[in-house]
């Protein structure tokens, strides 16, 4: 499962724009027992975390699909590379956990606490995290699809680090992303991938968008004030009722101001 990770993550990340609009899946068997299966019960979980007198946990590399780990003490456990698809995360703290490389399409994490999480290769296209509390988390991952609509996503690290050659087309893949009425404020989305993300009413004060893709997006109320929009991309995005846009910085700046939606259809 590991070279199976670091294939994902070549064909996301080191490949640039042109192989992400490809499957990032493909190569992948998601009928397998390994992707599709859990090799532990809750029980098994629960014992584990008992064991543990409060220290975190090891489940790296665990197949652990479809499993209901809703409202668990995870707190700093080890998930890297770890299978998680249609499991129930519902509720559980999952704050500092290691979740690098780790699968978790169409997981339920609706209330999940997964403040400063590492999620670097991440898969978790359309899985549902509305009213998690991801602050402080690196999504440099794919989160297609997701559900993040309510989400507290204060001082998030997505942003692609282009000080780091090797890091540089390294972001978060937010497309088509349900971003609602989420708190975004102080994020760090920088060059990342917002395509067709719904965005109405979010919270994206101090946020740098910087280089980001933000074509189709739908911002109608959001706010921006302090958003960074140097060179983003906003071809059809609706940037209608915005609050606090005189205070965004290089609102000039922005690509294909032409193509934005800015007034309401009748």
């Amino acid at each position: 499962m590991r070279r199976l990770a670091l294939s994902f993550m070549l064909a996301v990340f080191a490949a640039g724009p042109a192989a992400a609009e490809q499957d990032l899946l493909l190569g992948a068997d998601m009928s397998s027992p390994a992707m599709t299966k859990a090799e532990m019960s809750r029980a098994d979980v629960e014992a584990m975390i008992q064991a543990a007198d409060g220290k975190p946990i090891d489940l790296n590399d665990k197949a652990l699909s479809g499993l209901d780990l809703s409202g668990l003490n995870l707190r700093g456990v080890n998930l890297r590379t770890a299978r998680l698809n249609n499991a129930n995360l519902r509720g559980a703290d999952l704050s500092g956990a290691n979740l690098e490389q780790a699968w978790l399409l169409k997981a339920d994490l609706s209330g999940a606490k997964l403040a400063d999480a590492k999620m670097f290769g991440i898969t978790a296209r359309d899985a549902n995290l509305s009213g998690a509390d991801l602050s402080r988390s690196m999504p440099i991952g794919d989160f297609k699809g997701a559900n993040m609509s309510g989400a507290t996503l204060v001082d998030l690290k997505g942003g692609a680090d282009i000080k780091n050659q090797s890091m540089g087309l390294m972001r978060a893949v937010f497309t088509s992303v349900n971003l609602s009425g989420a708190n975004l404020r102080g994020a760090n989305l920088g060059r990342s991938r917002l395509e067709y993300a719904n965005l109405k009413d979010a919270d994206l004060t101090g946020v740098v968008l910087m280089g980001s893709d933000l074509s189709g997006a739908n911002l109608t109320g959001a706010t921006v004030t302090g958003a960074d929009f140097k060179n983003v991309d906003v071809s059809g995005a609706r940037l209608i009722d915005l609050k606090g846009q005189s205070e965004a910085k290089d609102w000039a700046e922005r690509v294909n101001i032409d193509r934005a939606i800015t007034q309401a259809s009748n």
